[in-house]
């Protein structure tokens, strides 16, 4: 055990070893974030019998996080293969290049569950060009840098551009938009718009 601590805490095995790190981290939040999903998404929109449905779950909670684990673990692996033929030094560029090309491997077939973490991934890019809030307290003395929240001005314009937009989406060209988003829209906007009892009306839909 002694020989074995002596290897996980050499710094000439730290690089080799974040990778590692990085999978099963990656493999544990894609399973923390998918199952619940799944099994919601199972209770409200699934079909069939509770076998099925739980195979269905046990499925997109693997898939999910067996991608995560691999993208973190080729994104790493990338990054420091492009630092070794620098001379062991890290370009600002690095990042892109390994998120590039390990977006295009992992995630590059689309597949439902693709789907829902590069729109995932894209919205977050897209609202990280909101002009951000002022910071409440100074930069720490180490540096770390920590996220600013958008601020409520711009956010609020924001907000009300992707409603309107998905809400015209939805109502002419609903092909478009992603299926677990469709369920859940048309659920709300068109499951409710019909009844034929109090039960129907109040318990359940027709």
């Amino acid at each position: 055990m002694d020989a074995l601590r002596a290897i996980i805490l050499d710094p000439r095995y730290h690089d080799y070893l974040a990778i590692l790190k990085g999978a099963r981290n990656g493999f544990v939040y894609g399973v923390k974030v998918r199952f619940p999903h799944a099994l919601i998404m199972a209770i409200l929109f699934g079909r069939g019998d509770w076998p099925s449905r739980l195979r269905v779950i046990f499925r997109a909670t693997r898939t999910h996080a067996t991608n995560l684990a691999s993208f973190v673990a080729l994104y790493k692996t990338l990054l420091l293969v492009q630092k070794r033929v620098n001379g062991g030094k890290p370009r600002p560029y690095d990042t892109f290049v390994a998120g590039l090309l390990g977006g295009y491997v992992i995630f590059g077939d689309r597949t439902a569950i693709n789907e829902q973490i590069v729109l995932y991934v894209c919205s977050r890019v897209v609202a990280s060009f909101l002009p951000r809030a002022a910071p409440t307290r100074a930069p720490s003395a180490s540096g770390d840098a920590r996220p600013l929240p958008p601020d409520a001005r711009y956010f609020s314009v924001f907000a009300a551009l992707s409603w309107g937009l998905v809400m015209y989406l939805f109502d002419t060209r609903p092909q478009t938009i992603q299926p677990g988003m469709f369920s859940s829209m048309r659920y709300l906007y068109r499951d409710s718009e019909r009844w034929s009892s109090l039960r129907t009306l109040l318990w359940h839909n027709t």
